[in-house]
């Protein structure tokens, strides 16, 4: 019959026209249910992170004076000294390290997004990935044979750049790619439909969209090589006293805290605290300035 309504033989909810209610109910539960897990795992990670850093802050605070960034560490068994020589000595290393691998970095990833066709791609790509997963001590082991004792001859502060650098150029790799394939081909296009040529197009249009993403990966790499330990180990060594020759043996954060931490004087077991919190302080003051270095980029 024309005009006729055909009633549907199962309860409809409400707002959701032909719906069992029932399983619209098991439905709902099962995703109320979920985003529940997913919002305990992330309060569940955020508690870990807030409570290693309070715990980080209370047995390293104490530590934090004046002569903790001024003075060098003190011989064995005395009490007070600081880590200045370590401070200096890791900006250093990750000065020439950043100098060392963000062009590298970048250029290999403007080579995938931009040039890089077949397997080639697939072999940088497999290539970044095995050296980002390798154990960083397999670096330092590396750096020590090929550098240390084939080229240098000693163990030096440019060494400890050299391993920092290959720790961070992976990281770069794979976040500056990812930032690149989010700019939009249209602006390519437009940008080559101008006759501008493809290289002054990545320079000009690319990366300065991408300059917030860039910048990003670069603080990544840079704050994960701030914290290894074991490469410097093998390659700078560390050093007690001030150096300013990357020739010759240096100190680092990471080394000293090592060595306060596996000493058995509790004096030196709470500056090894303090130097882990400086390292914790040294991170969070580079995403800051991430954050306010790309503030009204575009994302």
């Amino acid at each position: 019959m024309t005009g006729a309504v055909i009633a549907s033989p199962y309860p409809v909810a409400p707002g959701l026209p032909f719906t069992d209610d029932s399983r619209y109910r098991r439905r709902r539960a099962r995703s109320q249910a979920m985003a529940g897990l997913i919002a305990f795992a992330a309060f569940l990670g955020v508690s870990i992170l807030w409570i290693i850093l309070g715990y980080v802050t209370v047995k390293g605070a104490p530590a934090l004076n004046l002569a903790f960034f001024t003075e060098r560490p003190l011989p064995y068994g005395e009490v007070g000294g600081g880590i200045a020589p370590a401070i200096t000595g890791s900006l250093m290393l990750l000065v020439v390290a950043a100098v060392l691998g963000v062009p590298i970095g970048i250029g290999a990833a403007i080579f995938l997004v931009e040039y890089g066709k077949g397997s080639i791609i697939e072999g940088v790509r497999f290539a970044s990935d095995l050296v980002a997963g390798l154990p960083s001590i397999v670096v330092g082991v590396f750096v020590w044979a090929a550098l240390v004792r084939n080229v240098i001859g000693n163990f030096s502060g440019l060494a400890g750049a050299v391993a920092l650098a290959i720790i961070m150029v992976p990281i770069i790799i794979r976040t500056v790619e990812a930032v690149l394939n989010l700019v939009p081909h249209t602006l390519r296009e437009a940008g080559l439909a101008l006759g501008v040529p493809k290289w002054r197009v990545i320079l000009g249009v690319v990366l300065p969209t991408a300059r917030a993403g860039i910048v990003t990966g670069v603080v990544l790499s840079v704050a994960r090589a701030g914290g290894e330990t074991a490469p410097l180990l093998l390659t700078t060594l560390g050093n007690q006293f001030f150096n300013w020759d990357l020739g010759k043996p240096t100190g680092a954060i990471p080394i000293q805290l090592y060595n306060y931490a596996v000493a058995p004087y509790p004096d030196w077991h709470e500056k090894a605290w303090g130097a882990a919190l400086v390292l914790i302080l040294v991170v969070g003051v580079l995403s800051i300035l991430t954050r306010v270095a790309t503030r009204g980029s575009v994302r």
